[in-house]
């Protein structure tokens, strides 16, 4: 059974990434997404672990919730996939792009790696469970293409095998490549 606290943060991290009332709408995957574990495979990677976890504390203060508290409910669990992503949404948004002229970008960030994933096409309405999670584990198991697709960030030009590089640097390409074409 799922804690009201577990629900609501689930919820608190569809927000920030322009998921509630998304049309069309795309809850199963990112049920999905939350209920599978981030295992990482190249050690700089544990800081994306981390900041999955620390999101939670994030959530915490916003919602005046006791860090104890949060401790108590989630601390046994590991850092799921979506809390890695959001996490490094955000992080994208407020570290290195924010640009106040602009506006928040985090939905940007967030759903431009569902794309380069290959998961846009599962909404709830096409929703295929064995396929997904297929993709997931492609990108958990970094069995995705030397260019980044299958994986978060898909580059035209990589600077090497993205499969062996960690996904702060990769991320840093990808807007790298971005910025380039804007200019």
């Amino acid at each position: 059974m799922v804690s009201e606290l577990k629900k609501d943060y689930f919820y608190w991290m569809l927000k920030k990434v322009g998921a509630i009332g998304l049309r069309p709408s795309y809850l199963r995957l990112l049920e999905e997404l939350f209920n599978t574990e981030f295992e990482f495979y190249i050690d700089m990677d544990a800081n994306r672990y981390e900041n999955g976890i620390n999101l939670r504390y994030r959530y915490a203060y916003e919602k005046s919730i006791s860090y104890e508290d949060m401790a108590i409910e989630l601390d046994h669990n590991w850092c799921s996939v979506l809390e890695m992503m959001v996490s490094l949404a955000i992080d994208c948004e407020e570290h290195i792009m924010y640009d106040p002229e602009i506006g928040d970008r985090t939905e940007k960030w967030f759903w431009g790696m569902i794309k380069s994933l290959g998961l846009m096409d599962q909404d709830d309405w096409h929703y295929d469970a064995s396929k997904s999670r297929r993709i997931i584990k492609r990108f958990l198991k970094r069995s995705y293409k030397p260019n980044g697709e299958g994986g978060l960030f898909t580059l035209r030009h990589p600077r090497e095998d993205l499969r062996n590089v960690e996904i702060w640097y990769q991320l840093n390409w990808y807007l790298d490549e971005m910025i380039d074409e804007e200019m």
